[in-house]
């Protein structure tokens, strides 16, 4: 797959704990996007957040929350991204989900 130039980068704020049919929903979202072809997807877990219920989620020792904040990053090409929008909003119950431009640089395969 070629990549460059304008492009879309989709991000998908949530719960570690968040799943969809069973599964981490991270781990759903990413499944999705592979089979729907797109170009990668990149899962982040965060060590401090806090969401629309403003409840801060910390990874320190003596907090009890284990329910760390996770964004999945994913840029394709418009029409890609749109082929998994459906999947994101029957999947993502609870978080934020956003879109923006940007301007792929480089992307590269062995």
């Amino acid at each position: 797959m070629k990549l460059s130039g304008e492009s879309i980068l989709l991000r998908i704020f949530f719960s570690e704990n968040d799943k969809y049919k069973g599964k981490p929903l991270y781990e759903a979202i990413v499944f999705k996007a592979r089979e729907l072809n797109l170009a990668g997807a990149t899962v982040l877990k965060g060590m401090l957040g806090f969401g629309a219920d403003s409840r801060i989620h910390s990874a320190k020792l003596l907090d009890l929350s284990n329910a760390l904040p996770v964004v999945v990053e994913i840029v394709d090409t418009e029409e890609n991204i749109n082929k998994l929008m459906p999947f994101i909003d029957e999947s993502v119950k609870e978080g934020l989900v956003t879109k923006e431009k940007v301007n792929v640089i480089k992307y590269t395969v062995k």
